[in-house]
C-alpha cells in the first residue's frame, strides 16, 4: 500500500511558475512509475506527465510539454512537477499517482494504482 500527499498547489498569475511535490510513503516507490494528471471541472482527469522508476524516461501531454518537467527523489520518495509559464487553462485539480505495474508512461489512467488527494491549481488571466 501506498499513500501519496501532494502540495505545492495555489494561486499564480498567467506566465508565472509554480513547483508540486509528492511523497509517498512506503518502501516500494523507488519501483513505481509515477504520474501526475488534473482534472478541470466538468473534464475527465487527464495524464500531463510521468517518469519511470529510475527517471530516465519520461511522458509529456503535448499539451504541458516545453512547460512543464517532471522528476523525482527517491531517496526522499517524493516525485515534483515543475509548472513554468502557466496559463488560464491550466487552471485544475492536479493530482499523483502511483504505477506498480510499469504501465504508466504509455498514459493509460487505468494503471496507476494509487492516487493522492489533489492540490489545487488555479491560474490567473
Amino acid at each position: 500500500q501506498v499513500q501519496l500527499v501532494e502540495s505545492g498547489g495555489g494561486l499564480v498569475q498567467a506566465g508565472g511558475s509554480l513547483r508540486l511535490s509528492c511523497v509517498a510513503s512506503g518502501r516500494t516507490f523507488s519501483t513505481y512509475t509515477m504520474g501526475w494528471f488534473r482534472q478541470a471541472p466538468g473534464l475527465e482527469r487527464e495524464l500531463i506527465a510521468a517518469v519511470s522508476w529510475s527517471g530516465g524516461n519520461t511522458y509529456y501531454a503535448d499539451s504541458v510539454k516545453g512547460r512543464f518537467t517532471i522528476s523525482r527523489d527517491n531517496a526522499k520518495s517524493t516525485v515534483y512537477l515543475q509548472m513554468d509559464n502557466l496559463k488560464p487553462e491550466d487552471t485544475a485539480v492536479y493530482y499523483c499517482a502511483a504505477d506498480p505495474h510499469g504501465l504508466g508512461l504509455l498514459g493509460l489512467r487505468t494503471t496507476y494504482s494509487y492516487w493522492g488527494q489533489g492540490t489545487q491549481v488555479t491560474v490567473s488571466s
